[in-house]
């Protein structure tokens, strides 16, 4: 009789493992802008930058922002004298003002930027939080960034998505005038 009754499993199915993997992946993902800044390496110094200035503080639980953030083979392009120098904490105010050049007020992905370009005939002027302006244009699909130096940046990810808006990692860093 014992031989008739299905043994009970606990194990899941392919497709109750798959929805549960997802939903502890989503879990274990960080939330918002900051917390995805501080999880990915390739973003350690501009998470030290962004740290220092006070700025991730500001935007941790606000926004929505679109951040360009630029990748450390971005910052090391720079001198290593003045590389240092800038991520010292005495220059809070001058870090302050890098970081909020390269933050959007608003949520803007990559689709939203490339129909700006658009509609202003080739390019957009994007103002930022820190009172500047970068000028987007593009080059075949590639979303390129210039600030008020003349200083090129390609978006090499696009529409990298937090709690509190979306992030674009450049190759450069962008600078205020």
């Amino acid at each position: 009789m014992l031989t008739l009754i299905p043994a009970c499993s606990s194990e899941l199915s392919k497709e109750e493992q798959e929805i549960l993997d997802a939903r502890i992946a989503d879990e274990t993902q960080p939330t918002n802008m900051i917390a995805v800044l501080q999880d990915n390496p390739d973003l350690s110094t501009a998470s030290i930058l962004v740290g220092l200035s006070g700025v991730g503080i500001e935007m941790q639980d606000n926004g929505p922002y679109t951040a360009f953030v630029a990748t450390n083979e971005a910052f090391n392009k720079m001198d290593a004298q003045r590389l240092s120098e800038l991520l010292s904490a005495d220059n809070k105010e001058e870090l302050a003002s890098i970081a909020e050049f390269g933050l959007v007020q608003g949520s803007m992905t990559s689709a939203d930027i490339a129909k700006a370009i658009t509609d202003g005939g080739g390019s957009a002027t994007i103002a930022t939080v820190g009172g500047g302006a970068i000028k987007a244009t593009m080059d075949g699909d590639m979303i390129v960034l210039e600030d008020g130096a003349g200083n090129k940046a390609n978006v090499t990810k696009a529409d990298v998505t937090s709690s509190n808006g979306t992030m674009h990692i450049v190759d450069n860093l962008l600078m205020p005038k």
